[in-house]
This record gives C-alpha cells, structure tokens and sequence, in this order.
C-alpha cells in the first residue's frame, strides 16, 4: 500500500478520523505494518502498553475474561486506543482468527504527532471529554434504575 493508501484507510478510524489528514499523514509515515499469522497472539492481558493497532485486514478475538466472554474485532478497528496517549495494562489477549494484517502506532509517535498539530489534540481531548460525559450519564441511568427496583425479599 502506498502513504496516501494508508492514509485513506486510517481516515476510515473513528477515532483517527477528527485529526485531519496532516496529522494521519505523519501517522501512516510513521507507523509499521505488521502481519499475523492465525492463532498468533497479538497481545495478552496485563501487557503493559506502547502502542495502538488498527486492524487493517482479517480479523482478531479478543478474550475479554469470563465476564465478558470475546470480541471479534475488523478492518478498521482501532485495538488500544487508550495506550496512545497513557501506559496502561491491556485489559484483553488479542489473537488473530485468520491471517491479518495491523497497522501499529507508537505511543511515543502519536504524542509527538499531537506536538506538532495542537488542534489535533484539542479534538482529542474534546473527544475524550464528552465520552466521558457520556459515561458518567448512562451509570447515572442505570443507578437510577437500580435504586428504583424493588429491592429482593
């Protein structure tokens, strides 16, 4: 795939997509491509993080725990997008169900990327903040709705 190739296909990330093309240009620079085989592990919960992946071709499971059961993620799917920014844990093992392809992105690239395009950051911190305001609003819901029910007897 060539830069502008790369470049259309971050564009199609959620996430990514607010940034502007000058900033996913440096990001598709910058970034490495990488093949995995099926049933390779890409990460394993409790790994601490450096980067995120976005899935490019195939597909990848994502063990969440028994709580939660599994994830299949796709193209276009941005695994570890808290790790751009923070050293964190990741919370699920990540293992390719058939040949894939992921684009992976340095947290020490994506900072540097938010460096140099401050409008960019400021999109992501806004991003940030009304996800979090949405978070805060739906557990307000459901302690509502929990504090309401009839308690057991």
């Amino acid at each position: 795939m060539s830069i502008e190739d790369d470049i259309a296909f971050i564009e199609r990330v959620p996430t990514l997509r607010m940034l502007g093309r000058t900033a996913l240009r440096i990001l598709a620079i910058g970034a490495e491509s990488r093949y995995v085989h099926e049933g390779e592990v890409l990460f394993t919960a409790g790994d601490p993080t450096d980067c995120g992946y976005v899935i490019q071709e195939g597909s990848i499971r994502l063990d969440v725990g028994k709580s939660v059961g599994e994830v299949i993620a796709g193209p276009g799917t941005l695994l570890g997008e808290l790790a751009l920014i923070a050293e964190t844990r990741r919370p699920a093992t990540a293992i390719a169900r058939e040949p894939s392809t992921v684009i992976r992105i340095s947290r020490s690239l994506f900072l540097k990327m938010l460096e140099g395009y401050p409008e960019a950051a400021n999109i992501l911190r806004d991003q940030i903040s009304a996800r979090a305001r949405n978070a805060v609003a739906e557990m307000t819901d459901v302690r509502a709705m929990l504090d309401a029910s009839p308690a057991p007897q």
